[in-house]
């Protein structure tokens, strides 16, 4: 297949698997999507979903989140890991919102980025799933993916992510991300994969990829 081959391939594969596509952290808002996916860092979003219904309990909006104490969110938060900086960022970025934006959560990179805690994939996460502007956030499942799928050269997720805007229509980032990640999760994880049930790897993937899954299985 040709490199734009691959990439219809993909795109399919995904709309046909994906019709409907769940969104991994539970929200009801921009500012809970922005607390959830800052608290999903090196964290799994189920363990973020079971944390935060108990945090949004206490505040769910940046006025009432200033109002407790960094020790008191971070005794919330523990079990998602990371929490001393977390409890930190999540108390501070919602002072700042209160005294630059508002109380609102701003739509721009540049100052989803300039608060603390949040990165650019997680400035990308709001401003796809919270305000629809075309982003292409990278975790884990997509570098993972792009690289099995010899659509990227898997150096870092910066890389991984330019190649991801250069051959996917913008259009269509914002649904490819997440249904990268779910086909991640689904069929073609880290631990415990079988090339078998991953339909899109085993029509297109990295010939080094494959060979060393052959040669693990062998062995």
């Amino acid at each position: 297949m040709t490199k734009q081959e691959s990439v219809n391939f993909v795109i399919n594969t995904l709309y046909k698997l994906y019709p409907e596509i769940p969104i991994p952290l539970d929200h009801k808002d921009p500012y809970t999507l922005l607390i959830a996916v800052l608290m999903s860092a090196q964290s799994t979003d189920v363990r973020v979903n079971k944390i935060t219904p108990l945090l949004f309990e206490k505040a769910d909006n940046p006025y009432d989140m200033a109002k407790l104490s960094v020790e008191e969110i971070r005794d919330i938060i523990k079990p998602v890991g990371l929490s001393p900086m977390k409890s930190k960022g999540i108390h501070g970025l919602s002072k700042i919102l209160i005294d630059k934006h508002n109380g609102e959560v701003p739509q721009s990179f540049e100052a989803l980025e300039a608060l603390p805690a949040v990165g650019h994939k997680t400035a990308s996460v709001v401003m796809s799933q919270a305000f629809g502007v075309p982003a292409f956030p990278v975790d884990t499942h997509i570098h993972r993916l792009m690289y099995r799928w010899n659509l990227s050269n898997g150096k870092n997720v910066v890389q991984t992510e330019k190649d991801a805007k250069r051959l996917f229509p913008k259009e269509l980032w914002n649904d490819l991300h997440l249904q990268i990640i779910w086909y991640g999760r689904e069929y073609s994880p880290a631990r415990g994969w079988n090339l078998d049930k991953d339909i899109i790897t085993k029509a297109i993937g990295r010939k080094s990829v494959l060979q060393e899954y052959y040669k693990k299985k062998k062995s």
